[in-house]
């Protein structure tokens, strides 16, 4: 079983290739910030997750106030957070502040954009990735604000990134599906990101995601997103990870700083939550699809969660208000 596969099936990833860029040095693009592709891209979301593959050349990526991160071909830089941050290469030079320039980069769609002093040459194409907010941050909130990984590692990572390039070089002919196939590959690109990440975690690395690469607790996830309204008990689920309920509950508090109950718990209302925002479904339905046996329970489990019942929960994701548990 696959944990990430089960929570990515719930978490509507859609995106799409939107930069088709050329930097010959000196250079520096300050990104625009990601509030506006989301509002450019109508996503739904506040923010987006922001990528660059770098394809030839050389370059470096840095936050605000944050550390310089050297890249070079074959280098996918993730900003899962939509973090503002800054893409340069060469001596220092003033940035180009690409939210001025957002609307004329876009409306060209992906015909190859050319900055720079006219060195060495550096070749991008930038994508962003939108999923449902609350879902999403089950494997999100353990990322960092910027991280990097090579695709070129392995040949899947090799042929995604050739796919890639042929069909954004492509992408001015206009052939029909064009559009469809680059955002799929871009949610291919995404995945095979996060799998690479995960590989690379250091073995003492904590959180969600190293759960999920760990053999029995990422068994026990993979059932819980898989089927969370059955009457999971520890028993149970140590049972199927073929390991003892004490080690069971030892390595979720190990990797997640909870019990495997509380876990659950917190996805059913998450889960519920998402429904509530996207369904007409009615609380007692919703309650039963998510593993609660009455509407009275779910009703007390939520307020604790979210701080308000369900219905007005439903009332207020409609009228445009900002909840969070």
């Amino acid at each position: 079983m696959d944990v990430l596969s089960e929570v990515l099936k719930l978490v509507k990833l859609g995106g799409a290739v939107f930069y088709n860029g050329e930097f010959s040095s000196p250079w520096s693009v300050y990104a625009a910030p990601s509030q506006e592709l989301a509002r450019h891209f109508r996503t739904g979301t506040e923010n987006v997750i922001v990528y660059h593959l770098l394809s030839e050349g050389r370059a470096s990526v840095r936050l605000e106030n944050g550390d310089r991160i050297a890249l070079e071909a074959g280098d996918i830089v993730m900003l899962p957070h939509g973090d503002t941050h800054i893409v340069e290469n060469g001596p220092p030079s003033k940035p180009v502040d690409d939210s001025q320039h957002l609307i004329d980069i876009l409306s060209q769609g992906l015909k190859l954009w050319r900055v720079g002093g006219g060195g060495e040459v550096t070749r991008f194409v930038c994508g962003y990735m939108a999923c449902d907010p609350r879902l999403g941050q089950v494997f999100l909130s353990g990322l960092p604000p910027v991280f990097k990984v090579s695709i070129r590692q392995n040949a899947s990572g090799r042929w995604l990134e050739n796919s890639i390039r042929f069909s954004v070089d492509q992408a001015s002919h206009s052939q029909p599906g064009g559009e469809a196939v680059l955002a799929k590959l871009s949610e291919v690109l995404f995945v095979e990101t996060l799998r690479t990440y995960i590989a690379d975690l250091p073995e003492n690395q904590t959180g969600w995601l190293a759960s999920a690469r760990d053999a029995e607790v990422g068994r026990v996830l993979a059932l819980m997103h898989q089927n969370p309204a059955h009457p999971w008990t520890i028993a149970a689920l140590a049972e199927e990870a073929g390991i003892s309920r004490s080690v069971l509950v030892e390595r979720f508090r190990h990797y997640l700083n909870q019990s495997p109950m509380a876990y659950l718990t917190r996805w059913r209302l998450q889960l519920g939550g998402q429904m509530l925002s996207s369904t007409s479904h009615s609380v007692a339905q919703i309650a039963a699809e998510v593993g609660y046996e009455s509407e009275a329970a779910f009703n007390r489990a939520f307020k604790r969660e979210f701080e308000i019942p369900p219905a007005r929960f439903r009332r207020s994701k409609h009228s445009g208000q900002a909840v969070r548990p």
